[in-house]
């Protein structure tokens, strides 16, 4: 077994290190603030060629695998959330069906866009009254003439306001069940089509979450995107991926945690030493170096088999479980070794914490993975 990166994702580690701290970390406190979308800092990652970094060569993507894809997730959400769970869901949500589903022709038109920054990719699937009952689906699509008309709506969706496009998923055929739903490519500047901006949330407040209205929306029959009645199959293997993704996510902020939280130990003083002196201090920060690393290895195997052609459905869900759980763990001691000062803004850590809790809850909650991870041991 080889643990090591290759050159090439240790390049991209460094590049996308080194971005973060010069362009990403700066202005995070003020975006958290005010909200403030990052789009000048993904206008940058565009020109560094980021934006459709595992897509292939020919749709403007830079070929590259998953576990460089987590890599850059881990290292942006390291100093802002908010930017990790925008490119995340630009990759994993809105290039990655696309890319697994899509024909040549639809790649062409509209993965390409995705790849070079044009587009922000998004995924429209969860609804109001479904949640993780993704089988509940109440968007319904129906074929009139050469045309799909969709009716239906979508919350919670990342991305939406700066996408021109993007993959929803609708009921074909009531009667079919969860073999009933499909997927299409639908143009957020149709006829009918709203995406409205104004949830408050508690944490990743410079990541775009919109609600999206579909009335009478009419599509091309062609954007139908793979095989209609196969969207319930096609959405849960972009679930897989995306939950790299969001495993990724949880190792970069419990990783910038750690981080504030080992500085201000070693700086700190009480009782006439540093913080870092005290066993109980040493003992929070010993536990966080650990949980972190055991996440980054599931997270990187689950990359792994992605990129091996091989099944990591269980692996994904096992990250994601993990990796997610442990974030909120480290992030909390983080604050509780700054005790008052981890209380306020200044120190960041209590937007670390604020940040992570979604991390439990989207692409899955924690409950959802423990399914799903009991039907793979044969539960």
């Amino acid at each position: 077994m080889n643990f090591d990166l290759t050159k090439e994702q240790e390049m991209i580690r460094k590049l996308i290190r080194d971005f973060a701290d010069a362009e990403v970390a700066p202005g995070a406190d003020e975006r958290d603030r005010t909200g403030e979308f990052p789009k000048k800092i993904f206008s940058k990652l565009a020109e560094l060629g980021i934006m459709g970094l595992p897509f292939p060569e020919q749709y403007g993507g830079g070929d590259a695998d998953a576990i460089s894809f987590a890599i850059v997730v881990e290292e942006l959400s390291r100093v802002c959330a908010s930017t990790g769970i925008t490119y995340s869901a630009h990759i994993s949500l809105g290039g990655a069906p696309l890319n697994l589903f899509g024909t040549h022709e639809q790649k062409e038109k509209y993965l390409t866009p995705i790849c070079t920054g044009e587009s922000f990719g998004a995924f429209g699937l969860t609804e109001p009254n479904a949640g993780s009952d993704a089988g509940g689906t109440q968007t319904t699509a129906a074929l009139d003439g050469d045309e799909w008309v969709i009716n239906g709506s979508k919350c919670f969706i990342t991305n939406a306001s700066y996408a021109n496009h993007l993959a929803v998923t609708a009921v074909t055929d009531r009667s079919k069940g969860i073999n009933g739903i499909s997927a299409f490519i639908v143009p957020t500047d149709a006829p009918g089509f709203t995406v409205i901006n104004n949830y408050e949330k508690m944490g990743l407040h410079a990541s775009n979450t919109t609600e999206l209205i579909l009335e009478n929306v009419r599509v091309p029959k062609e954007n139908l995107l793979g095989t209609e009645g196969n969207g319930y199959k096609q959405f849960l293997a972009t679930l897989d991926g995306g939950r790299i993704g969001i495993g990724a996510m949880a190792v970069g902020i419990a990783q910038g945690a750690y981080e504030k939280a080992l500085q201000y130990a070693k700086e700190r003083k009480q009782f006439g030493k540093s913080l870092s002196n005290f066993q109980a201090i040493q003992f929070k920060l010993a536990d966080m170096a650990l949980n972190i690393e055991l996440a980054r290895n599931m997270v990187y195997k689950a990359a792994w088999l992605k990129d091996q052609g091989r099944a990591f459905k269980k692996e994904a869900a096992y990250a994601k479980l993990f990796a997610s759980e442990m974030c909120m763990r480290a992030c909390d001691q983080a604050v509780q070794i700054h005790g008052g000062y981890g209380y306020m803004k200044e120190y960041q850590v209590e937007r670390f914490f604020r940040d992570a809790k979604l991390l439990e809850i989207g692409e899955g909650t924690s409950e959802v993975q423990r399914m799903v991870i009991a039907k793979q041991i044969g539960c």
